[in-house]
């Protein structure tokens, strides 16, 4: 799943609804410029029980921050929250918990939102 003119700007939060796989081993949600400038990657880990989030830039990945706060569950439909803050990102999780990532590239607007793994979205609303 992907969309090329999205247009989140500071102030937007982004509602996912979907469906985790009962097999899910990952799942991200990319959040940038295109797919080799991201400034969000969002990667709950089923393997590990943790939550990566990281940034790319010019297709390289930058340093990782990884919140053992773990609250998704294989085979379960789930519905989270990512606002986009001037200095951050903070995802809200669907136990309320909340995940804080700096906005790194200091990025004003996001046009490039990918969904990959083992997902399926449902509904999204900016």
């Amino acid at each position: 799943f992907e969309i090329l003119n999205l247009n989140m700007k500071p102030g937007n939060t982004l509602k996912v609804k979907g469906k985790i796989s009962p097999d899910a081993v990952r799942f991200s949600i990319n959040l940038g410029c295109s797919s080799k400038d991201l400034a969000l990657h969002f990667n709950p880990r089923f393997n590990e029980s943790v939550i990566v989030c990281n940034s790319k830039s010019s297709n390289v990945w930058e340093k990782e921050h990884r919140d053992s706060h773990f609250s998704f569950f294989r085979g379960c439909t789930v519905k989270f929250l990512i606002e986009m803050l001037t200095d951050k990102f903070r995802v809200k999780l669907p136990d309320g918990h909340e995940v804080y990532f700096p906005n790194r590239h200091s990025y004003h607007k996001i046009n490039y939102m990918s969904i990959m793994g083992d997902f399926r979205i449902t509904s999204f609303k900016l």
